[in-house]
């Protein structure tokens, strides 16, 4: 095990079996070797280093809603899938918004495709984004999107 402890649940930063989290959803490396995690019932993004030192990214343990900010002033709900493009920016399936934020190295999150609270939001001619919980970068600037009952590509400002 490289964070956290089998059947302990929480949420705590640190090294090791020290390390809590709340149902870790979807993980996704970056060209550093950091392993980033959506902990989806901790409503929060964090970042696993190299040498094993966990840190939360973004999100505020405890506190769910669709808020864009930096650090504990970001709000997800049950965010599901994450994937990193090559500037080390985490995209995250923020699936019970249906909404795709991304989080830049810094911690900043902001709203890149959906709106919260809108389930079905068309965006152009592609299919709903709809509860999305899977995501991949798949070139510049264009991300793919497992939504229910479909996967799209997207093309993200």
């Amino acid at each position: 095990t490289f964070a956290g402890t089998a059947g302990s649940s929480g949420s705590a930063d640190g090294t090791g079996a020290s390390v809590r989290f709340n149902r870790p959803g979807g993980v996704a490396g970056d060209g550093s070797g950091n392993v980033h995690v959506a902990d989806t019932s901790d409503y929060t993004i964090r970042k696993i280093t190299p040498a094993g030192v966990v840190s939360t990214l973004a999100g505020a343990v405890g506190f769910f809603g669709s808020a864009d900010g930096t650090g504990v002033g970001a709000r997800f709900n049950l965010p599901g899938g994450v994937a990193v493009d090559g500037s080390g920016s985490v995209y995250v399936a923020d699936t019970y918004n249906s909404t795709i934020r991304k989080v830049t190295p810094g911690g900043t999150a902001t709203t890149v495709l959906g709106v919260a609270g809108h389930i079905g939001v068309r965006l152009g001619a592609d299919p709903r984004l709809n509860l999305p919980s899977g995501i991949a970068v798949v070139g510049s600037g264009r991300l793919a999107i497992s939504s229910e009952n479909s996967v799209l590509i997207a093309t993200v400002p």
